[in-house]
């Protein structure tokens, strides 16, 4: 399977300006490539630098050195090096991330804030909208729900309407920040089927996953993030 992501030397550390301009090392030399079809499950204790790899490749936080390397299209774009516009662009079309929190959107409905990633990637309203609707249902949100805007939703039901819109559009890249957190087994399930359908459609998936359970089931290989060099939490 062709490669779609791939780290190269990538290191980090943060200046504490308030603190004499004090350097805290996070990760360094971390080196590794993620096939189409595969998902890579980032291991290690609280504070390894997980999830800084995760924002580092989601281009929120810029690296120090190295290279990150995506397959966009038939391009081969370097996101440490990409201007913001270029990252922007990257994380409509081939770069999705989904994590256990959700960003309330005001006056928006459920439904509507699931389906704007596939629409944004060319769907029409009927198709998103019906998408979406699909999703809600196989993460067990209620529908009287889905047209309501999910700010006053419950935290576990924001949280799957959260990981419906990470699902719902055709990203040949997707980011896993602890999507599981805090869901029950029947909806943990779920996102272990959704997973499993994004493999079989040769989606590249890097993930924190802290639930052995799932990790155990989605992950094809663990890297051990301490063997990167981090000393401190991201």
């Amino acid at each position: 399977m062709p490669v779609r992501l791939y780290l190269n030397n990538v290191g980090k550390a943060f200046t504490m300006h308030l603190q004499g301009g004090t350097v805290i090392p996070v990760v360094e030399n971390v080196e590794f490539s993620v096939n189409a079809g595969e998902c890579v499950v980032l291991g290690g204790p609280s504070g390894a630098g997980k999830s800084s790899i995760l924002k580092m490749i989601y281009g929120n936080y810029r690296c120090d050195e190295g290279q990150i390397l995506v397959t966009a299209g038939d391009e081969i774009i370097n996101v440490a090096g990409a201007e913001p516009r270029r990252v922007l662009s990257l994380r409509e079309s081939t770069i999705g991330y989904v994590s256990q929190f959700l960003r309330t959107i005001p006056r928006v409905s459920a439904e509507d804030v699931v389906a704007e990633p596939l629409m944004t990637q060319g769907a029409g309203e009927t198709e998103g909208r019906n998408t979406a609707r699909a999703l809600l249902s196989r993460l067990n949100v209620p529908e009287r729900l889905w047209t309501l805007p999910p700010a006053t939703f419950s935290g576990g039901e924001q949280q799957r309407v959260n990981i419906a819109r990470g699902f719902i559009a055709h990203y040949p890249i997707l980011l896993l920040d602890e999507p599981t957190a805090s869901l029950d087994a029947v909806n943990r399930a779920v996102v272990v089927r959704l997973v499993e359908e994004k493999k079989a459609q040769g989606v590249a998936m890097v993930g924190i996953l802290h639930d052995q359970d799932v990790r155990t089931e989605i992950a094809d290989r663990i890297i051990d993030v301490t063997r990167f060099g981090s000393e401190a939490a991201a």
